[in-house]
């Protein structure tokens, strides 16, 4: 399943679309308030390791202007965390936020973690409240995702995954790349450009559609 609308790669930095062109301006201050017709409320959070493209989402999709922690790498933090990928200079030390109200009723309240494995004991202080996940891949460092999925799969926390296609990603079937994750049959799987809003957003209704159809499984 492919949600990119468009052949821009997706990078670290800011969103290719604008934003706050959604749902979710009221009164005198476009987008600053939830609209009057919003009946439901999400928490959801973006999640995958460092450099996958989570500050990139979220900044992409959000009406607000979103809350972002990206702070410089240290010397020290640099040697631990950027093994993958040298050449990231920045990193989110806690979180970022940001919200995006979906078909005019319902708000999603996005919550990104951190990448890097020593911060996954922050990550059950966030998954509080949170009925879901968008888990963000990489498919040139695969086996960098595995910490974030086992991890929500500790948590016990229902989530899609999004692979973020950048220029030299290497291009896997959807059975290999669910092999390669292990992932359950019935987890979402596709392809998303986190600087392009409709693709980031299709990957979103995604999640929720999937988060929807759990809970009437429950009843």
């Amino acid at each position: 399943m492919d949600w990119r609308a468009s052949s821009d790669a997706p990078g670290e930095g800011g969103p290719a679309g604008t934003r706050g062109e959604a749902a979710g301006r009221a009164g005198s201050a476009p987008g600053l308030y939830v609209p009057s017709t919003v009946t439901g409320a999400a928490k959801i959070l973006v999640v995958g390791p460092l450099g996958v493209g989570k500050t990139t989402l979220i900044s992409t999709v959000s009406e607000i202007r979103p809350l972002l922690t990206e702070a410089m790498m240290t010397r020290a933090g640099a040697r631990v965390d950027t093994a993958v990928r040298p050449s990231k200079a920045t990193t989110t030390v806690s979180l970022d936020f940001g919200r995006l109200t979906l078909g005019g009723d319902l708000v999603l309240y996005l919550f990104g973690a951190p990448g890097q494995r020593r911060f996954l004991p922050v990550w059950r202080e966030l998954a509080r409240g949170a009925l879901g996940a968008l888990a963000l891949v990489d498919t040139r460092h695969l086996e960098a995702s595995f910490d974030a999925l086992g991890y929500l799969e500790d948590l016990d926390m229902p989530f899609s995954v999004a692979v973020n296609a950048f220029p030299d990603s290497v291009r896997h079937r959807e059975e290999d790349l669910r092999a390669a994750l292990d992932l359950l049959p019935d987890t979402p799987l596709g392809v998303c450009d986190a600087r392009d809003r409709p693709s980031s957003l299709r990957a979103l209704a995604v999640l929720v559609r999937h988060l929807l159809s759990l809970a009437r499984e429950t009843r």
